[in-house]
């Protein structure tokens, strides 16, 4: 009989733990977070030249001109310290069009293979 107690305390423990865990997840309002983020220093702007140096994953910040399609999803970037192939999927145009002369802002990670580096763009965004 104390087992089945003891047993029958622990479950309910667990269960109330489990509510007031799933609590923790609302705000006041009694709605979910708004999407929020880190509000601070973030990188500046690299060149092609030093995105070729970085490891893999990198985080990058590029600014220059998207100057032809070399396959699908895939272009040729390029700044004043050269070129870069980037992969920018579909939904990441965000019904934005342009054209190689408008002047682009990348944001994307490093994507470092055996021989060859491209970025992986998150962000696209025509600079006015």
């Amino acid at each position: 009989i104390n087992m089945k107690k003891i047993l029958l305390a622990a479950l309910f423990a667990g269960m109330s733990f489990g509510v007031s865990a799933q609590e923790g997840f609302v705000n006041p309002a009694g709605q979910g977070y708004s999407q929020g983020g880190f509000k601070g220093p973030t990188p500046g702007v690299s060149s092609v030249a030093q995105v070729k140096t970085l490891r893999d994953d990198a985080w990058v910040v590029l600014e220059g001109n998207i100057i032809r399609q070399v396959g699908n999803e895939l272009y040729e970037f390029k700044d004043a310290t050269g070129t870069i192939n980037v992969d920018i999927d579909d939904k990441r145009w965000m019904g934005q069009s342009l054209s190689p002369s408008d002047k682009v802002r990348l944001e994307g990670e490093v994507d470092k293979d055996w021989n060859s580096v491209e970025i992986d763009v998150k962000t696209v965004r025509v600079l006015k």
